[in-house]
């Protein structure tokens, strides 16, 4: 049995390829309601896509009471090998990993015609991979991760380079069929094809983009930097759900506004009446948060352990919408209603907020906006100028 851990754009077509190919395959997402531990229970197979680092270790971690010896997890996300080698030391030694990311978009995904970077040992896989498309078989574990990143360090830079290229065009008077049929007889060509007209279906998000320009980080990579600055400031700009060619509109049109609101889908929506968070250059204000679900059902009720690692899980996801992480929080402000439990409390902050702490403010009220709730947690973060 195959268990698919995560659907969205790429894992649906990916799963149903998996079914046409006689497979007998489980599919598992989080709104589904059955604890993860419990779909992979008894899986030969377990193939994670999901959105980034943190979402593979948080739902591996919960699966890991169901993982069987002799189980291979296959993590087919974009993670970057760091994560990769974290998974690994995650996993028990008898569960087998893969590293095998993608090349390619939701119509390579349907057809079958994607190109797997495979890293690890393929021998409990190899049949399976061969499904979603050509497996290029890249050496030890973390390669097909390593290779996949290195592969959108070039190819997202030249898309930004290209947008940038239009505006220059426009900006002078130069004609953009004219620009793009110039640039048709270069190297450039099909990438300049490619944004002639940005998407309206999202092939490959701005937002995926962006993060995978994020973990290819690295201190001498000047061009993919300036590349990942602009990217951010589209995504900031609400363009992080549109195809990755709508850089072009947003470098034609300008600057991100000075302020911007963001409510990322990773997170439960608000009730129409604030926003997540607001990002004003480099600071990030992040509304209160609290413990209750997709369908704004509490959360760990009666429990300030389990609303509490909710609340920071969900903060996780909203910093790292914008780049950011635990380390870069400025200052924290929580809202209990009972400080007794302000050692249950403590135990779970200290788990993310590690090293030197940020200004911090608790206090006690009587109640909060949905009976039930022990906590609220408001943030302000430092993003650095690279993130903008």
């Amino acid at each position: 049995m195959i268990v698919f851990l995560g659907q969205g754009r790429m894992g649906a077509p990916m799963a149903r390829r998996l079914v046409e190919a006689g497979h007998k395959v489980t599919t598992w997402t989080r709104a589904g309601g059955v604890p993860v531990a419990a779909a992979v229970d008894g899986a030969e197979l377990v193939i994670t896509m999901l959105s980034d680092p943190a979402a593979v270790r948080e739902v591996l971690t919960a699966a890991l009471p169901g993982l069987r010896p002799g189980t291979t997890v296959v993590e087919m996300s974009t993670i970057g090998p760091e994560a990769v080698r974290e998974l690994r030391a995650l996993l028990p030694p008898q569960v087998a990993l893969v590293d095998a990311p993608v090349l390619g978009s939701v119509g390579p995904a349907a057809d079958g015609t994607l190109t797997v970077l495979a890293g690890g040992d393929l021998s409990g896989c190899r049949e399976v991979l061969a499904v979603f498309g050509s497996v290029r078989e890249l050496g030890p574990l973390g390669a097909g991760a390593a290779m996949k990143i290195a592969v959108m360090s070039a190819l997202v830079p030249a898309q930004v380079l290209l947008a940038e290229t239009f505006a220059y065009g426009r900006a002078h008077g130069v004609g953009h069929e004219a620009l793009i049929e110039v640039l048709s007889g270069t190297p450039l060509g099909v990438l300049a094809e490619r944004l002639r007209v940005p998407s309206a279906e999202t092939r490959y998000s701005l937002a995926h983009a962006t993060k995978d320009l994020e973990l290819g980080a690295w201190e001498g990579a000047r061009l993919a930097t300036a590349a990942r600055a602009r990217l951010q400031e589209a995504r900031a700009a609400g363009l992080g759900g549109r195809d990755l060619t709508a850089i072009a509109e947003h470098t034609w049109e300008g600057a991100a506004p000075r302020v911007v609101p963001l409510n990322p889908s990773a997170v439960p929506a608000t009730n129409g009446m604030y926003s997540h968070a607001v990002r004003v250059g480099d600071m990030l204000y992040v509304s209160g948060q609290a413990a209750f679900d997709d369908e704004g059902n509490l959360v760990g009720e009666g429990s300030m352990t389990a609303q509490a690692e909710h609340v920071f899980q969900v903060v996780s996801r909203i910093l790292a919408d914008q780049g950011a992480t635990f380390a870069d929080v400025a200052f924290i402000r929580t809202y209990l209603t009972d400080m007794e439990l302000r050692r249950e409390y403590g135990a779970v902050r200290r788990k993310y907020l590690t090293g030197t702490p940020p200004a911090s403010t608790t206090v006690e009220v009587s109640k909060l906006f949905m009976p039930g709730l022990l906590l609220e947690v408001d943030l302000i973060v430092a993003l650095s100028p690279a993130a903008r």
